[in-house]
């Protein structure tokens, strides 16, 4: 399948009982899922025999899986105990990808909240990400830096911030691009324009190579373009409009990549964006 189509499902009562359930509910080819409170730094060491079922399900039906990390994680932070237990959180949700047979996890690449602390919190990146991407290994989850929407002193608000993120990197293998529609929309991209969403793709590969991006996030966007404003609305009724996400679809960066939903509505039974971006797809 060129592009699997889903959303962002709530474990609930569990991966199996939970997520595959709601899953198979909303008709999504692709999840994304967080493996403990979304909101909070404890670490859910996960049933062994749930992991099991979940990732023999998931290889049984194709449906490919994908980790997000709490939204507390900043690996820019300049409070030493939010780094470090940023640093611990995304090594955690790494190894429970693994366990669940998720092919990627999904980080957002944070800020450096203090005025004039970029280089450090640059450093802060390299010194805390490269450890934990070696002592993953090689056939460890991707890796996926997420762009933010450019509030505050972000350290990657946008496809050019990608450079030195990468670079602070080495560019590790392991590493690979999440691509919220929503976000580098907020950021300046011109996806609202014809041929702007191309051009988007076109110079992100140019930047990160064209084997990185691994995910799309497909989110509209409330507010206008280059508002830095993190404000997902439902396909086609932002400010993004439907024709980015034909040019997603038609461009050659995002073969074989999975398509997430996190819109408003986007995992409740009967809504139909899932549908939406299939037919898309289609065209």
């Amino acid at each position: 399948m060129r592009n699997p189509v889903g959303t962002h499902v709530q474990v609930g009562k569990g991966l199996v009982k939970g997520a595959l359930v709601h899953a198979a509910e909303v008709g999504a080819e692709t999840v994304q899922v967080f493996v403990g409170n979304p909101r909070g730094w404890a670490h859910s060491a996960g049933d062994p025999s749930v992991d099991r079922g979940f990732r023999a399900a998931c290889e049984t039906s194709g449906r490919r899986v994908f980790v997000h990390t709490p939204y507390l994680v900043n690996l820019g932070s300049p409070t030493p105990s939010t780094y470090e237990k940023s640093v611990a959180s995304v090594a955690h949700n790494l190894r429970r990808a693994a366990e669940i047979g998720a092919e990627g996890v999904v980080v957002h690449t944070g800020s450096c909240v203090d005025e004039g602390t970029l280089d450090a919190a640059m450093r802060q990146v390299s010194e805390g990400l490269l450890p934990v991407l070696e002592a993953a290994g090689e056939d460890a989850p991707w890796l996926l830096l997420e762009p933010t929407a450019g509030q505050g002193r972000s350290l990657c608000a946008g496809v050019d911030d990608l450079e030195p993120y990468l670079d602070a990197l080495d560019r590790h293998p392991g590493v690979g691009i999440c691509l919220d529609t929503c976000h580098v929309f907020a950021a300046g991209a011109p996806l609202d324009e014809p041929g702007g969403t191309t051009a988007t793709l076109d110079r992100l590969v140019g930047i990160a190579g064209a084997d990185r991006l691994r995910l799309v996030h497909a989110n509209d966007s409330m507010d206008v373009r280059g508002a830095f404003k993190d404000r997902h609305q439902s396909i086609g009724d932002g400010y993004i409009g439907l024709g980015a996400f034909e040019e997603l679809f038609a461009h050659p960066a995002t073969e074989g990549v999975p398509f997430v939903l996190e819109t408003p509505g986007s995992r409740d039974v009967g809504d139909p964006q899932i549908a939406l971006l299939q037919k898309l797809r289609e065209r």
